[in-house]
């Protein structure tokens, strides 16, 4: 099972250069991944958000082997074609190690309401959903001919391609229970399971899903703390670290980060 860590860019966390440090400090460390939440919005205590695609191209900058990217991404909330460039652009910068965490969001924080933006979960999925396809089709350096729902992308191509072939690793945000999300994580690559409460949860997700997980990545996260063991057996390939707004302070992410990956 790999191991990462996963950190909200908030606050004292808002600074790239710091989190690009702290990046650096987890490679040593021996962690497998770093991972940042993406938001516009946050609710109190929360006030300095960073940019976490800005953030990561410092973290790239300042790293060689560690996995990074978005945990996770409200892909209906950006245009697929400018995620494309930025995408493929952080893929070569980092020398092929994004991977590239997807969702349709949530309006909690007013990050849709409060900017005019989708509020219909079910349209937010159809969004996702033709979002992914326009990105497949541009990772691959095809001729993207696509008028779609929601999207145009008329007859452009995209160079430079990410490094890693066919693409960038996709992992699809999931709550148990609801069926849709992971249907549309089995065509990717892995799933985030979000807010599951004990490890037979996962198991269900594993279930539902339908992929073997040494071919699919399924992703389980706790506190600083918590024993990644049963979720190991429950089938999760990778365990993440995860940092809450309570825990955005520096001295908290390079203690967890210097402690090293859980055994």
């Amino acid at each position: 099972m790999s191991t990462g860590v996963f950190l909200p860019p908030f606050d004292e966390l808002a600074d790239p250069v710091l989190v690009a440090t702290l990046a650096a400090e987890a490679e040593v460390a021996g962690w497998d991944g770093i991972f940042l939440w993406d938001h516009i919005a946050y609710r109190a205590p929360v006030q300095a958000i960073a940019d976490p695609w800005l953030t990561l191209a410092a973290m790239a900058s300042a790293t060689q082997q560690i996995r990074l990217g978005p945990m996770v991404t409200p892909l209906p909330r950006r245009r697929p074609v400018v995620v494309a460039r930025e995408t493929a652009t952080l893929d070569l910068l980092s020398g092929g190690r994004l991977i590239f965490g997807v969702g349709i969001g949530g309006d909690k924080s007013r990050e849709f309401s409060a900017t005019g933006d989708e509020g219909d979960d079910r349209i937010r999925g159809r969004m996702l959903d033709e979002g992914l396809q326009i990105l497949a089709e541009a990772w691959n350096g095809e001729l993207v001919q696509h008028h779609g729902e929601h999207y145009v992308v008329d007859r452009l191509t995209f160079y430079p391609v990410p490094v890693q072939r066919p693409r960038p690793p996709v992992w699809v945000a999931a709550r148990a229970g609801n069926p849709a999300p992971l249907r549309r994580a089995a065509r990717w690559d892995g799933v985030f399971p979000i807010d599951l409460q004990v490890p037979d949860d996962l198991i269900g997700v594993v279930r539902e899903v339908g992929r073997d997980p040494a071919a699919f990545d399924i992703v389980a996260s706790g506190p600083p703390g918590a024993d990644p063991v049963p979720w190991r057996a429950a089938g999760a390939t990778w365990w993440l670290v995860a940092l809450g707004i309570t825990d955005c302070t520096v001295d908290r992410a390079r203690g967890v980060i210097r402690d090293g990956p859980p055994d």
